[in-house]
């Protein structure tokens, strides 16, 4: 099926689901206006779609429809169909938790952790994700075994990590099942077996999960479950910086620095460090600083050279 004939197909399943939602929306029924909402959220055309879901989405919540409560502050929270306004996402998210919704619960959850539209409280954030995964929230699973992993707004708990990203894992969710591989690999809450963390990176990669395809690649490149095979390595860095991850471009610039999986070339790994370190990357500011101060890839500059050691905390 080419491109034209799948678009074709959504178009028309979108018309047939919205005409047959609409004619109920216009009665008043409160269920068919938020999934008239859904129709033009998730089927989407264009940012006229979005400003459409947002109107009924809110004219639904102000009816009390809790799923609508939620979806508004999703609105809100992504600024689609209005301005993002991360303190009404937050407000909303509450409101809806209040009436027992799990995915606000878990989402309110994630303002607490990150701090959005609320002062960041980790302990409040924990006890959130505790009450959704207790509900079986897979995605609170998940966010509960990071809190036990790394202590956050918890007592550090690796063994309790393990078994809760092995259960988001078994319910399929990829995030879970890359830190299942991690801990696999580190011997974090498990005994280390480099096959299955190699395993489980490759199913995530294969679900296009971007830090699974930075650890396969990393795998690769240093024979970590698998045969060893830098042009492979070199190939899912890539694909992995290609999707956005960061660390990927320091590890893409260490390839083109050293020839490792293609040809040494010292520009395009100072590019690709430079990629990373203004995106916050502390190991490609360090990187960096070796490329000003040896000449590697770009003009001997010891004045940057110092200012990104600094900003990497190793001062030489």
């Amino acid at each position: 099926m080419n491109n034209n004939t799948q678009s074709s197909l959504l178009k028309q399943t979108r018309i047939e689901i919205t005409t047959g939602f609409y004619k109920e929306a216009e009665k008043g029924h409160i269920n068919s206006i938020h999934a008239l909402g859904e129709c033009y959220y998730y089927y989407r055309e264009t940012e006229e779609d979005d400003v459409i879901a947002f109107e009924l989405y809110k004219e639904a919540a102000e009816k009390g429809h809790i799923d609508s409560i939620h979806d508004l502050g999703k609105c809100y929270y992504y600024g689609r169909g209005t301005d993002k306004n991360e303190v009404k996402a937050f407000e909303l998210y509450k409101e809806a938790t209040k009436k027992g919704h799990i995915d606000s619960i878990y989402n309110l959850g994630e303002c607490y952790y990150y701090g959005r539209g609320t002062d960041k409280n980790e302990v409040k954030a924990f006890e959130l994700y505790k009450e959704a995964a207790e509900k079986g929230h897979r995605d609170s699973i998940h966010s509960l075994g990071v809190c036990y992993q790394n202590g956050i707004g918890t007592e550090k708990d690796e063994i309790k990590a393990f078994e809760l990203y092995k259960d988001a894992a078994d319910k399929d969710n990829i995030n879970s099942i890359n830190n299942l591989g991690y801990c696999y690999q580190n011997g974090i809450g498990i005994e280390k077996d480099e096959i299955k963390a190699f395993e489980l990176y490759k199913k995530a990669a294969d679900k296009n999960n971007i830090n699974s395809i930075n650890n396969l690649g990393y795998c690769y490149q240093n024979g970590i479950g698998t045969e060893k095979d830098e042009n492979k390595a070199f190939i899912l860095y890539k694909k992995a910086v290609e999707r956005g991850q960061i660390n990927s471009n320091t590890k893409l610039g260490y390839c083109y620095q050293y020839g490792i999986g293609t040809e040494k070339n010292e520009v395009q790994a100072f590019k690709s460090y430079k990629e990373a370190a203004d995106k916050g990357n502390i190991e490609s500011m360090y990187k960096l600083g070796e490329c000003y101060l040896h000449g590697i890839g770009t003009e001997i500059n010891l004045s940057k050279s110092h200012e990104y050691y600094n900003k990497a905390g190793r001062i030489t």
